[in-house]
């Protein structure tokens, strides 16, 4: 049986419209249409009471969730745990990420990663590899002893994900062109990060292959009057991606408002990089044997570094409207279809639109979720 979506303010490629409605057919988006249109006479309707209805939010960076750790469960019900608990903030497809590890730990996360897509667990895309393959200065909370240059085996292992996209984030600087090259031509999606490279180093890794920026302004050189930094190089290089925290911590609102206005429309998505106290009632977890605890929302180890966030996507759009200043269908684009097209994925994925994939979000005024759809199944 087909649903209609009706009497809901949707977000279409126009902007929004508070006079169609959505036709779901199975996991596709079947019409977006006027609600007396014939094609909706035999489905199932549901009324949506005036709320917001947005395409469903895609996180690329999603260390953990529910309670759990990805790099401490990698299992498919380690994912499962994680996508369930983010599904609650809006977020209908993520990638895993897996912190710096041993190699053997990639190898059973990508596996992991593998099953829980086999399985048709919802919400799950592909896999974040952060590291290990980044530098020491920059390492923040990541373990800078499982830092290396990856040999011909790992970079096959980086690209053996077969049934999902792959995002990898290493230091440009660390890792030799040739191999940065290897990885993009086998399908991996090459992101800079965790670096103390030069400007020059930099432009070098985005001629190699590399597609955007993990955390834009974290854990990377910044933009200086006479060293522009990895940053200056994100900034002023208009065809790649950066992801960015916007929880009023990581960043400072007018750094993200200069980059906003820096980078071309589309460029900039949002990421939660979030770690287990989302969707859970204890605020602490452990990575790499440390006790971390989330205090007011932000996640510090005992150093007092930031070591993720207790971030999620809802929260994230909110910020952007109340931040940054931008409108909500601004803000729900850099949660939704700016990261599918980062990934290659935004002819399926960040779209109410016919032929999409019938991931949706409902919002109340507050901008806080009422309930969502993955594949047309409603939660």
């Amino acid at each position: 049986m087909a649903t209609a979506l009706l009497n809901g303010r949707v977000l279409v490629d126009q902007g929004f419209r508070d006079d169609v409605a959505v036709l779901l057919e199975g996991a596709r988006i079947g019409a977006v249409a006027a609600p007396d249109d014939p094609r909706l006479r035999n489905a199932d309707r549901v009324d949506l009471g005036g709320a917001t209805l947005l395409p469903g939010f895609v996180d690329l960076q999603v260390n953990g969730g529910g309670g759990v750790l990805f790099n401490n469960l990698p299992t498919v019900e380690g994912v499962r745990a994680i996508a369930r608990a983010h599904r609650r903030f809006g977020t209908t497809a993520l990638l895993p990420t897996l912190i710096s590890d041993t190699p053997q730990t990639m190898r059973t996360a990508i596996a992991a990663v593998r099953e829980a897509i086999a399985q048709g667990v919802p919400g799950v895309l592909g896999i974040h590899l952060e590291g290990p393959y980044l530098a020491p200065a920059r390492k923040g909370t990541h373990d800078a002893a499982m830092f290396h240059v990856p040999g011909p085996a790992e970079i096959a292992l980086a690209g053996s994900l077969d049934n999902g996209p792959t995002l990898l984030t290493l230091a440009p600087e660390r890792v030799p062109a040739a191999t940065i090259r290897a990885l993009a031509e086998s399908g991996v999606v090459v992101f800079a990060g965790h670096t103390d490279g030069s400007y020059d180093e930099l432009r070098a890794g985005l001629a190699a292959g590399v597609r955007g920026f993990t955390h834009l302004f974290n854990a990377m050189t910044p933009l200086q009057g006479r060293e522009p930094g990895a940053v200056g190089a994100a900034l002023e290089d208009r065809d790649s991606w950066c992801g960015v925290i916007v929880d009023g911590v990581h960043a400072h609102p007018a750094s993200l408002r200069v980059a906003l206005a820096a980078k071309p429309r589309g460029k900039l998505f949002l990421v939660t990089d979030a770690m287990p106290p989302v969707g859970a009632d204890d605020p602490a977890y452990t990575l790499y044997g440390e006790t971390i605890t989330a205090v007011d929302g932000i996640c510090r180890n005992a150093a007092g570094a930031l070591a993720g966030s207790a971030l999620d996507m809802a929260t994230a759009v909110r910020n952007c409207v109340r931040l940054l200043g931008l409108p909500l269908e601004e803000a729900a684009r850099m949660a939704s279809a700016y990261p599918a097209e980062c990934l290659g994925l935004g002819d399926r994925y960040g779209r109410i639109a016919p032929g999409y994939r019938a991931d949706l979000v409902l919002l109340d005024a507050d901008l806080r979720v009422r309930r969502t759809w993955i594949g047309g199944e409603p939660e």
